[in-house]
């Protein structure tokens, strides 16, 4: 049987360490690199037969993600953030397709989204697909300041089983990811080079696009306020690009 690493990265993240490791420790290889937390991150995630590593935060976080990857001795990866959970169901099929894989050499698996109470299926929250799973040496991380993505070497299949993600563990962690994604954005604004006038319309049309163009209005209220939360996420990241006019 083919063996599996897990990956995981994590800031601040003490809360949500034992649902997310506990789903994963059936793994061969459990692979923790703790990013600057300042929390009991460290002392929570010992509490698993993790293979621990320190390393300082970075808002390029593909930086860390590789570190983490190129510390797996497996046969094959499995990225797992820390908000995630890996239900008994993908297991099963995460386990088979290692076993038989044919020509592909990665896997992307569908992920469901939990906010404010309820999962939703709309406004680009379902299915989310992420690309998580890679045969060892078959996969690197582009180097992108935002929304981080992996680059394969060959095909890839499709999982049937979703991975459960739960982006809040409380108003505290929700303000504090706020933060940070309203520097990482604003960076990849400046590195980009985006013009002013789209700066100033992005919000907007981000928020159309996941509350009428994906449906997001279909998720009743749940849908409404994410969407408003992502547009003033957007926002915050313009008006302090527009502010600075550079992010670097």
């Amino acid at each position: 049987m083919p063996t599996l690493s897990v990956a995981m990265i994590a800031n601040n993240e003490e809360k949500n360490l034992r649902r997310s490791l506990s789903s994963a420790r059936w793994a061969d290889e459990l692979v923790f690199v703790d990013c600057g937390s300042s929390d009991g991150t460290e002392l929570e995630a010992r509490k698993f037969p993790v293979k621990y590593f320190a390393r300082p935060n970075s808002m390029a976080v593909y930086v860390n993600k590789q570190f983490a990857i190129d510390q797996c001795t497996s046969d094959w990866v499995l990225i797992l953030d820390a908000d995630e959970e890996i239900t008994p169901e993908l297991k099963a099929e995460i386990q088979a397709f290692i076993a038989a894989p044919g020509a592909a050499v990665a896997a992307s698996t569908p992920r469901r989204n939990f906010y404010f109470g309820r999962w939703l299926r709309h406004g680009g929250k379902y299915p989310d697909t992420q690309l998580r799973l890679f045969k060892r040496g078959f996969a690197r991380f582009l180097p992108l300041p935002v929304h981080e993505r992996l680059e394969i070497d060959g095909q890839a299949a499709a999982l049937r089983e979703p991975l459960l993600h739960y982006p809040y563990s409380d108003p505290e962690d929700q303000r504090r990811k706020r933060v940070f994604y309203t520097e990482i954005l604003c960076r990849s604004y400046a590195l980009k080079h985006r013009s002013r006038l789209f700066i100033i319309f992005r919000p907007f049309t981000r928020f159309l696009s996941a509350y009428f163009l994906k449906l997001g209005f279909l998720d009743g209220a749940g849908g409404l306020k994410v969407a408003l939360m992502d547009f003033s996420n957007v926002l915050a990241s313009a008006l302090l690009y527009l502010r600075s006019g550079d992010c670097e």
